[in-house]
């Protein structure tokens, strides 16, 4: 049987990526890039058909977190230009690697999708020595979704202070006796990185989603967290945290009050997130480009940019080849922040 040139590369591809070292990452990050705009092109009869059944939408964090209220708007967006539901389900643990190992090992058939931020693609490779999956050979990119930014928050009943330096100096003053939330991957390298720059010494305490984290940094349990803006902007607003600066190299329009934590005396913080969708890799082309317009079109109203901009977070539309480029440039970045943080892979 003769193969088009095409499909011919694209099996070399493939078996490059499938024989390659484990750990040379950034080699397979690159075949990655460069082959994104040549993968085989399935069938088109079978890309218009689809959603002909419900798409499960795998989300590695628990109910009621800050993702999952951005997973559950796009499900219903999808659902109603589809026709077909979109069902949420939420795998927690392992900060999102239980639910990207499964979607890793789902069918390539376009109906079982990943939901998730940058701990899986970006962060986690710096943060574990076995992840389960392959962040690049196991997926084919869809599109990046949306960007926030984190919240350093407090008990205000528990915690007696009001700003960024006063919390660093109230830590000094309790070495080593003191606890923050980590409810994922960029939460714990946010409090990692402030505790490096800062010199404070206080103990995590990892928690399956921020919600958690939350409930017990108001039972007293842990004293501070760095909480997706998502959640950490309503709990401010509601008066049960004190929030004292954000993440983002810039102010967010969802709090314009909060300074960031440079303008807080932190010199050099800078850290965001953002969230993305996958498919298993070998997806078809055809129904990974229907899905990205789709999900494109849904988080691009005017409905949309205020529903993320009053939880802290904004559109970020995209496509396969510029999440394919994301990955990329963040997983670097990531990696340069983990290691100025001074954390070792679990």
């Amino acid at each position: 049987m003769k193969l088009d040139p095409c499909k011919r590369h694209w099996l070399r591809v493939n078996a490059a990526l499938l024989l390659r070292p484990a750990r040379s990452l950034t080699a397979s990050i690159a075949l990655l890039a460069a082959v994104a705009t040549v993968m085989p092109t399935g069938s088109q009869a079978q890309a218009s058909a689809w959603p002909a059944r419900p798409v499960a939408m795998l989300l590695g964090y628990p109910a009621g977190s800050g993702i999952d209220s951005v997973a559950r708007f796009l499900a219903d967006g999808l659902r109603e230009k589809t026709g077909q539901p979109f069902i949420v389900e939420n795998r927690p643990g392992a900060v999102g690697n239980l639910a990207a190992q499964a979607a890793a090992h789902a069918q390539p058939d376009g109906y079982t999708m990943l939901f998730t931020p940058n701990s899986t693609h970006a962060a986690n490779i710096h943060l574990f020595r076995k992840l389960g999956f392959d962040p690049v050979a196991d997926f084919s990119p869809v599109t990046t979704l949306a960007t926030l930014g984190f919240v350093l928050v407090v008990n205000p009943a528990a915690v007696p202070v009001n700003s960024v330096s006063e919390l660093t100096a109230w830590i000094k003053a309790r070495p080593g006796r003191l606890a923050y939330g980590s409810g994922n991957a960029t939460g714990r390298v946010a409090a990692e990185l402030y505790r490096a720059l800062t010199g404070t010494d206080a103990i995590n305490v990892p928690y399956k989603g921020v919600p958690p984290a939350i409930t017990d940094l108001l039972g007293g349990q842990i004293q501070y967290l760095f909480a997706d803006a998502t959640l950490a902007i309503p709990q401010a607003r509601a008066g049960k945290v004190r929030a004292l600066a954000v993440t983002n190299a810039k102010r967010i329009s969802a709090a314009p009050d909060l300074p960031t934590m440079v303008e807080a005396g932190v010199a050099g913080y800078e850290l965001d997130g953002w969230f993305a969708a996958f498919l298993p890799a070998h997806a078809p082309r055809e129904i990974v480009l229907k899905l990205a317009d789709l999900c494109n079109a849904v988080l691009t109203t005017d409905r949309a940019r205020t529903f993320l901009r009053n939880i802290g977070a904004d559109p970020f539309p995209g496509s396969p080849e510029s999440l394919a480029r994301h990955v990329v440039s963040e997983t670097e970045k990531w990696g340069r922040i983990v290691k100025a943080a001074g954390i070792e892979p679990e």
